[in-house]
């Protein structure tokens, strides 16, 4: 098999790439990464050149994708911009990478007849009350509240109609929340990790009462890979481990596995239209594929998140001052 991940220099698919990379050894896996500030070459380092190739080039450009395409077996798309913060700064690099880019993909997918796997968020749903008892399933309506999860939400659309009116052969999977190695420190997990590691305090949005169902990308991986691998044209599937905590809660943990007291959280503006709840009902992913996550206890995967980013500051230190100097600008 010769597979092409989309975006796979980024956090969840670097780690996608690691992931095949041990369970299917037999496989070539390219790369095809912008590069933006969110991509990382070194994220992929250490891997076997003979296994793994690497392409330098934007999913919008025309010749490019389609050269790729038509040199592999499958496409696993995991190429995206996807922080909610920065779409709502700027929403043109979201509607360019995540709708246009995709349907790029789509028509070298249709042109060559490839076998295409979109990998998208739960933020397309919306979000749900918390005194809600119901979770996102494939059949929950899509009200998606940023430029970001708007523009996840129209590229799942092409995709589906691109399978109905082109007979193209795609999957689909919805996820929850990721943490792990190698996400950028812009997010929520490593932003604050990181700051402590940095000697600053956490910076908690409003009340902290928003909750969000945590996965290890681990698990997403190998959820994405059944899909790949079981899954039923056409269909999509919703990944996630059952993980919700509020931010509230992840915070105080953070505090007490590194050792600091309530001093050290600070509450800062909170974000426009933050949705309050995702919640992941992926019982037709368990049920259909037998798939099941590893990480189950959100504490210990949490504990090796902590134990990753203390262990590779050269990694994430030359992103630091930047992405902080953002947040005080929005006073975040």
């Amino acid at each position: 098999m010769n597979i092409l991940v989309t975006g796979g220099a980024g956090f969840i698919g670097s780690n996608f790439v690691h992931y095949l990379y041990n369970a299917r050894p037999d496989w070539h896996i390219t790369v095809y990464d912008a590069l933006t500030y969110a991509g990382n070459k070194a994220n992929i380092a250490g891997l076997d050149a003979s296994r793994v190739s690497f392409i330098h080039a934007n999913i919008c450009d025309e010749a490019a994708i389609d050269a790729a395409v038509a040199d592999c077996d499958v496409v696993v798309h995991y190429a995206a911009e996807s922080h909610n913060d920065n779409s709502l700064h700027s929403p043109w690099p979201f509607v360019e990478t995540n709708i246009i880019g995709t349907y790029r993909i789509l028509e070298a997918i249709r042109k060559h007849s490839k076998r295409l796997h979109h990998v998208s968020t739960d933020e397309v749903y919306g979000d749900l009350e918390l005194d809600d008892p119901a979770k996102f399933t494939p059949d929950t309506p899509y009200n998606p509240s940023s430029p970001y999860s708007s523009s996840k939400a129209a590229s799942d659309h092409l995709v589906r109609a691109w399978v109905r009116s082109f007979g193209i052969q795609a999957t689909i999977s919805n996820c929850s929340n990721n943490y792990g190695p190698y996400q950028h420190v812009e997010k929520m997990i490593p932003r604050q990790v990181t700051n402590i590691l940095s000697g600053q305090k956490l910076k908690l949005y409003g009340a902290g009462e928003n909750v969000r169902d945590w996965i290890h990308t681990e698990d997403h991986s190998s959820g994405v890979l059944a899909i790949l691998e079981k899954g039923r044209i056409g269909e999509t599937y919703l990944i996630g481990a059952d993980g919700e905590k509020n931010n509230l809660e992840v915070f105080n943990m953070i505090l007490r596995l590194m050792g600091k007291d309530q001093s050290w959280l600070e509450h800062v503006n909170d974000r426009p239209g933050h949705d309050m709840r995702y919640a992941i009902d992926s019982s037709k992913l368990r049920q259909e594929l037998g798939w099941e996550p590893k990480y189950t206890d959100f504490t210990a995967g949490l504990q090796a998140t902590i134990d990753w980013y203390t262990e590779n500051q050269a990694w994430w230190q030359p992103q630091k001052d930047e992405t902080e100097a953002k947040y005080q600008e929005l006073g975040r």
